[in-house]
């Protein structure tokens, strides 16, 4: 266990002072506008060569930056929640396996390298989340590593389509005439970012990833797999143009509206967040289909820091209360637990995008442009039913824990005591209070002048006010509430459930799916395939071969028998 923690502090150092030297680059490539693209050739085949890439702009290495400090304050956490873990070492090593396989994907301009840290992302993804050795873990497991199997085959394809290209450097071919003209490209990259960031029909996976540990759970949902579908197509934003735009547009309008729709009936505190997750991936992935790549990668940094800081905060609460995860078991936590409580809703509250916190500067932008663009009703009706639902959940979460009553029953261990997990709480709160102000002067220097009517200038606040006193009011009257969720069971369970995307993508699919591979099985493979594939020739050359032997034998009555046939057959001919 001394080396465990040793290990735990020592990766924990080293990731910081990794952080601080990849923020050094950033802004040295910022100020003096460079940067770096490292390239090894390994292997040429016709005139296309294949070669391993690295590339570090400022984008990069401000990314690198963020992984690294949330991966840093992971691990130091890590080192109190998962405190009497007999596989604690390999819990670590596996955490630093994901980070790695992050940093990887991150500086990777190339196809092929870029699917050694994507496939890390899920292999390691799959291991984190059934660590917890039982039938629910298996299950989620499974889900999730499927689920992330289908964006690894479109990349897979994609590096087929690419050789056209003589390469695989989507940096140099990031113009759009470029890489729209190979067929099929551009709509299988939108599906490998799609299944990564868990957009519709793909969100499935997401909340079932919550039977991972919570340090896990904090370091996949802010800055590593989950935003690694958003940063690949940030990299492909130049050819995101046609069809595959607007239905990424349109996904990722529903996929918000029904991650917030969804959270306000959920009562897992994990899943919850989870959902919260969802709904910002979703707010990503939809200024990102409008063609505003830079604020997509300014909400993703800013969501990283606060969204990370809840987990943790979560993680605390759960770890303190013994284990439960029910928000209804919760309440009037800020009288026992005030700095871990107290640091969740300051979270909450960025989440929100209450003004002058992280996520602010880069929701409130997001909602701006948005509103001052050609929006269709449909999708300008979610958004602000999105924005709005987020606030409701998020002040439903917030009188659940703070002026709920104490339903704890008999738990009196209930504290703040483990420095291990409330130093890295205290720090990454600092960044949600300052990182959002810190980011819009280093990515956006200019001022962005947005002129809007009146009443589109104040509806982001207006709906956030709306949803924070509807969800507090819900819940204030909790009895009557009740009530009427069970006179609308079927809504409820409809709303709360995903719109039964869980169900869909695991009994639905799975039916089906087994059904044509026992079909497949029956009349294929074991089938005709069988009978002149493999058996089949196996009993031609087996019959071949005994023929064969019988000729070898020298027998007299064989080479009477052909000398007969011999003449019978010049008999036949002469005459």
């Amino acid at each position: 266990m001394i080396w465990s923690v040793a290990m735990n502090l020592s990766s924990m150092v080293f990731l910081s002072l990794f952080s601080g030297v990849c923020m050094v680059g950033f802004l040295l490539m910022v100020f003096m506008n460079f940067s770096y693209y490292i390239e090894w050739e390994i292997v040429t085949l016709c005139s296309c060569s294949l070669e391993m890439t690295l590339i570090l702009d400022w984008m990069s290495l401000l990314f690198l930056s963020f992984v690294s400090f949330i991966s840093a304050m992971v691990l130091f956490y890590s080192g109190g929640y998962m405190m009497g873990d007999e596989n604690m070492e390999r819990f670590m090593y596996l955490v630093l396996g994901f980070v790695a396989s992050m940093v990887f994907l991150i500086i990777s301009p190339n196809l092929v390298s870029i699917l050694l840290g994507w496939d890390g992302l899920g292999l390691v993804s799959y291991v984190l989340v059934i660590y917890y050795q039982n039938e629910k873990s298996a299950g989620a497991g499974m889900l999730t590593a499927l689920s992330n199997r289908v964006g690894d085959v479109a990349i897979l394809i994609s590096i087929a389509l690419m050789f056209d290209m003589g390469g695989w450097g989507f940096v140099f071919y990031g113009e759009k005439e470029f890489l729209t003209g190979i067929t099929g490209l551009v709509p299988l990259v939108i599906l490998a970012g799609m299944t990564k960031s868990a957009q519709i029909p793909f969100s499935a996976w997401l909340p079932a990833a919550m039977a991972a540990p919570t340090p896990v759970s904090a370091l996949v949902h802010s800055s590593t797999l989950v935003t690694a579908g958003v940063y690949l197509l940030i990299r492909f934003s130049p050819a995101l143009e046609g069809v595959g735009k607007s239905v990424l547009f349109i996904l990722a309008s529903l996929t918000m509206f029904m991650a917030g729709l969804g959270a306000n009936f959920e009562t897992d505190l994990k899943k919850i967040i989870a959902l919260s997750t969802l709904s910002q991936l979703g707010v990503m992935m939809y200024i990102l289909s409008m063609g505003f790549h830079k604020l997509a990668f300014f909400h993703l940094l800013t969501h990283a820091l606060f969204k990370a800081l809840l987990f943790m905060c979560a993680g605390s609460v759960i770890h303190s209360v013994g284990g439960t995860q029910d928000i209804r078991s919760m309440g009037g936590l800020i009288y026992i637990m005030p700095l871990s409580v107290t640091s969740m809703n300051l979270a909450n509250l960025a989440l929100c995008g209450t003004p002058f916190l992280a996520g602010f500067y880069s929701k409130d932008l997001i909602l701006e442009v948005a509103f001052s663009s050609n929006l269709n009703e449909l999708c300008f009706l979610l958004l602000v039913l999105a924005t709005s639902l987020t606030v409701c959940y998020t002040f439903r979460l917030i009188f659940y824990s703070i002026s709920g009553d104490y339903n704890l029953a008999g738990l009196s261990c209930v504290s703040d005591e483990d420095s291990i997990m409330t130093w890295p709480m205290i720090f990454l709160a600092g960044g949600a209070v300052v990182g959002g102000a810190f980011l819009s002067w280093l990515i956006f220097p200019a001022p962005w002048m947005i002129c809007l009517p009146a009443f589109l200038k104040i509806l982001a606040l207006l709906v956030s006010v709306v949803g924070g006193f509807v969800g507090y009011i819900l819940n204030l009257m909790s009895e009557s509430y009740r009530l009427v969720s069970i006179s609308s069971y079927k809504v409820v369970l409809f709303a709360g459930s995903m719109w039964f995307m869980p169900f869909l993508s695991t009994y639905g699919v799975s039916n089906l799916l087994l059904k044509i591979s026992q079909f497949y099985h029956r009349t294929v493979d074991s089938g005709w395939l069988e009978y002149y594939g493999a058996q089949g020739a196996y009993k031609s050359f087996e019959l071949y071969s005994k023929n064969l032997q019988v000729a070898q034998d020298n027998s007299v009555k064989i080479y009477m028998v052909l000398f007969v046939l011999w003449l019978a057959l010049v008999s036949v001919l002469l005459l």
